[in-house]
């Protein structure tokens, strides 16, 4: 039996919520785009520019003397060099979302950071920076942080294996906290993960999807299949080709949560995945899902198909008070994340 949890009336804010500012690390592991990286720092420019006009970006660099370099690349994207700072912190990976710690709100409303554990989705070796990213930021935000643990062990978990509405529900998908596959807590039961979600994030009930997508090498991402959008309103995505290896998994998933919501006047909107699309013969986990909202805008990631524009106005339907900015994806997916596996939101 568990213990109870002992609330401790922490709170982790929607997305959608007033953010303080935006965390991205400046990419340099080409590993992680074999021949196309060359690409790839125009596409972070694009995204870090959109944003900064509206708030601010803090961005992890490897070293002091690369500044110039990235400043030379932010500059032909007429980003806002005010609101943008450099923080030395060195990184495996450009991947955030699911390095980075997640900022929470204490009952005071002050912001404390979760210092996860980080274990490369219990897929890739190299993972060492990432897995300290929260004790090198700390001087920069100079917030108190608290390292979730069950039976004496540090948890690991991904900001991109959970979503929440801010309001106790949080979505997640059993094949990627519960599956024998890219095991990230071995032998951590569902109801032990529920008891963690309530004592660090203030969940009073999780919603269990099943499966991701194809390609997703983290092994069942929810920022992939199902996010919140307001704390009555959920985006899942849906497969309408029954010949796609998505097509049952998806479906499932939306029999699942629309059995869930049955009673809590939550609405489905089911967005369309793209085409399946493929990059040297390797599946890819293009999905509109991907995306992050910011303060008065919403980046959403386009794959240069015939749903992009259905999706679009599908978005700006939703969200009204943001202005909707579609992001060519097309070769930043080739990293297996787009533009919400890079951002990591810093609430006010």
């Amino acid at each position: 039996m568990l213990k109870d949890s002992k609330d401790l009336n922490y709170r982790m804010p929607a997305e959608w919520e007033k953010q303080k500012s935006t965390w991205i690390a400046w990419p340099h592991n080409k590993k992680d785009w074999p021949n196309k990286f060359k690409f790839i720092p125009f596409v972070f420019c694009e995204i870090i520019s959109k944003i900064s006009n509206h708030q601010k970006v803090n961005i992890l660099i490897e070293k002091k003397s690369i500044k110039k370099s990235i400043n030379l690349f932010l500059k032909k994207y007429l980003v806002n060099t005010n609101n943008i700072n450099f923080r030395i912190c060195k990184t495996n990976r450009a991947w955030l979302r699911d390095s980075f710690p997640i900022f929470v709100k204490n009952k005071k409303d002050q912001k404390v950071l979760v210092n996860w554990g980080f274990n490369g989705w219990a897929k890739y070796k190299n993972f060492g920076h990432d897995n300290k990213i929260c004790s090198k930021i700390k001087k920069y935000v100079r917030l108190s942080s608290i390292t979730p643990t069950i039976k004496n062990k540090r948890i690991i978990l991904e900001g991109g294996s959970i979503d929440v509405n801010g309001k106790g529900i949080l979505l997640t998908t059993r094949e990627c906290l519960q599956s024998n596959i890219q095991v990230r807590n071995p032998g951590l039961k569902k109801k032990e993960y529920e008891y963690i979600f309530k004592k660090y994030l203030g969940i009073k009930e999780v919603l269990w999807l099943n499966k991701g997508i194809a390609g997703d090498d983290t092994h069942g991402h929810i920022d992939d299949i199902a996010r919140f959008v307001s704390k009555k309103k959920i985006f899942l995505a849906h497969e309408s080709n029954k010949n796609d290896i998505n097509y049952k998994p998806l479906k499932e998933n939306y029999e699942i949560i629309k059995k869930s919501v049955k009673t809590k006047q939550i609405k489905i909107i089911k967005i369309p995945m793209p085409k399946a699309k493929y990059i040297n013969g390797i599946r890819v986990p293009a999905t509109y899902l991907n995306f992050y909202i910011a303060n008065r805008i919403v980046l959403v990631p386009v794959f240069n198909d015939y749903r992009d524009k259905t999706v679009i106005k599908i978005f700006k339907k939703h969200f009204k008070n943001r202005k909707i900015i579609p992001i060519d994806c097309s070769l930043l997916i080739w990293g297996f994340g787009a533009i919400h596996c890079m951002t990591q939101q810093e609430p006010s």
